[in-house]
């Protein structure tokens, strides 16, 4: 196995987490009543209760970094998240950023924050 992270966000409800993500096209890896695994092809989600989260607090969040942003958007679009500014879950387009990536925003139910950004050589003037 190729070394790897993935990220570990916040859930009110486990159900609830699957049903949302589960129309992205993420499938269950493993769930117990502590934690959850969702993966959607190479994607890898992670899940752990927090059944009192204020989703307006929520400092959570990871970055996706998709070949195809226009196609995951289109799916989010489709899965009714609402394109809007305020609240969650909600889509915010794609666009391109000074540093010369395309990066879009999807907001969960729980109010994490999932960066959605085109995977794609970074510019030869950006450092990681």
């Amino acid at each position: 196995m190729v070394d790897h992270a993935t990220p570990n966000l916040p859930s009110r409800s486990l159900d609830a987490t699957v049903a949302f993500y589960s129309a992205l096209g993420f499938t269950v890896m493993f769930r117990d009543a502590g934690w959850l695994i969702l993966s959607r092809e190479r994607l890898v989600l992670e899940f752990f209760p927090y059944p009192n989260l204020d989703p307006a607090t929520s400092s959570f969040g990871a970055c996706l970094r998709l070949d195809d942003l226009d196609t995951f958007y289109s799916e989010c679009q489709r899965a009714g998240i609402p394109e809007t500014t305020v609240g969650w879950p909600r889509i915010e387009p794609p666009r391109q950023e000074a540093s010369g990536l395309r990066i879009g925003a999807l907001l969960d139910p729980d109010g994490s924050l999932l960066r959605l950004i085109h995977n794609r050589a970074f510019p030869s003037d950006v450092q990681l």
